[in-house]
Parts: C-alpha cells; structure tokens; sequence
C-alpha cells in the first residue's frame, strides 16, 4: 500500500472486513476501521528469574538488574 502523505511503499495486511489494504501495524482498519485481530505472541515464562525484592513484580534481564526496580539480583534472597 501507498502512503498517502509521502506515496512510499508501506508493508500491508487485508483487513477481514473489508478486504481493504491497512498497515501492517496498525491496530484498525485505515478504510473502514474495524478491529485488526492479532495472534498473541507466546512467551516462554518457564526460564524467567523473578526479581529478588519481595516487593517488586520485575524480572531479571539479561545484565543481572531487574527490569522494573534496576536492583541487581541477589541469589542469597531466593
């Protein structure tokens, strides 16, 4: 599909209402603006470490601080 501002290329999926052309990120329909229906993305959960601070839902990332508090991860606590 064409951009309507700049006439570039965009990458498109059909929308199942209305068969129109949308961006492909889109969360509706550009034509006739129905909901665009998404696959869940699965997540693997089984190897996450979850933060050491009691208090906090975060997960360690891959430098070893938890993704919401940035406190580093202390085994001692687990």
């Amino acid at each position: 599909m064409k951009c309507p501002h700049c006439e570039g290329i965009l990458p498109s999926i059909k929308c199942e209402f209305c068969g129109g052309e949308t961006p492909e990120e889109s969360i509706y329909c550009y034509l006739c603006g129905n909901l665009i229906k998404r696959e869940s993305p699965k997540i693997d959960i089984s190897e996450r470490i979850p933060c050491s601070d009691g208090n906090c839902v975060g997960t360690i990332n891959e430098d070893g601080v938890c993704s919401i508090c940035k406190k580093p991860y202390r085994e001692d606590l687990h």
